[in-house]
């Protein structure tokens, strides 16, 4: 009989990626199975998106995973300034080892830490050695057509835990709500927790009613996407009306747009919810100038 895994070392990537304090190739990094991140998701993560070889708000991510790092109780292993050099010594040695110039491709830095290795025991033991990770990937972008037409979601109750602000690596929750929109055909799976709008599986979710863009409160039930404040300061800077707050079902279904926001998707139109039209059914207006205005804090915010 056949133990063959299609998803076995031999077969991983060859790019390079950093773990605890070595670089090496990504189909031959190990982690001890005792390893706390792999036991109980005992960790953090972020995702720096890279464009043309520079790092899109990066002290916004590492603002981000500070705050993540204390929720857990794990000191930051690296300073920033680390950080930064780490990710993009990285991008230039996946620039390299793919033949891809960084300037003309974009990345995903992937940046996880976890408590580190002990004996299995719930508690969160002091002292340990943080595991580091690190990796990068090209990034996907969405293709022409789903911008032009939008894209189509789904809704579903948000069952996850109540300490959605912590970007862990406890992510069971967030591949069963993504797992609803694929088994519908669909992009992503729009949450409400009771009658309130929450969040996307892997998204932030945004409502567009007469010209405003509004979105639920930054707190523990939802995880402050880098691109939250980005979406206000660019609301700000174009005169488009915004607002935190608590969106009802019924407001959703309502809405002129709805937008989804992420690190790969940047801002993305709704155009079908439950196989509804949202809206006109088309891209909106509100899209367009957050989309153009994305595009130009590429150019301003990346170093």
């Amino acid at each position: 009989m056949s133990t063959s895994n299609p998803t076995s070392s031999a077969q991983l990537p060859d790019t390079p990626c950093y773990l605890n304090g070595e670089f090496t190739a990504l189909k031959d990094a190990k982690i001890s199975v005792l390893d706390r991140g792999f036991i109980f998701g005992d960790g953090v993560y972020e995702v720096v998106p890279a464009y043309a070889g520079k790092l899109f708000r990066f002290e916004h991510h590492m603002a981000r995973l500070d705050r993540s790092l204390a929720e857990l109780r794990i000191v930051n292993p690296m300073t920033h300034a680390n950080w930064r050099e780490l990710a993009l010594k990285l991008i230039a040695s996946y620039a390299q080892s793919t033949g891809v110039n960084a300037e003309k491709g974009d990345q995903l830095i992937y940046i996880q830490v976890t408590r580190g290795v002990a004996l299995r025991d719930h508690p969160m033991l002091p002292g340990l050695t943080p595991t580091v990770f690190v990796m990068v990937n090209a990034m996907k972008l969405p293709s022409a057509q789903q911008r032009e037409q939008g894209v189509a979601c789904v809704t579903a109750a948000d069952f996850r835990w109540e300490k959605a602000h912590i970007k862990s690596t406890s992510l069971l929750g967030a591949v069963f709500a993504r797992q609803i929109s694929v088994d519908a055909g669909a992009l992503e799976t729009v949450m409400f927790r009771g009658d309130y709008l929450s969040e996307a599986a892997a998204s932030n979710v945004w409502v567009v009613k007469n010209g405003t863009v509004m979105g639920p409160p930054k707190d523990k039930l939802v995880l402050e996407g880098i691109r939250y404040g980005l979406i206000e300061e660019m609301c700000r800077a174009s005169g488009i009306g915004f607002e935190l707050r608590r969106i009802t079902r019924a407001e959703v279904l309502a809405a002129d747009e709805l937008l989804l926001s992420s690190a790969t998707k940047e801002v993305l139109p709704v155009t079908l919810l439950d196989g509804q039209p949202v809206g006109n059914g088309k891209p909106g207006p509100i899209y367009a100038r957050l989309y153009a205005a994305y595009q130009q804090a590429k150019q301003e915010h990346s170093t």
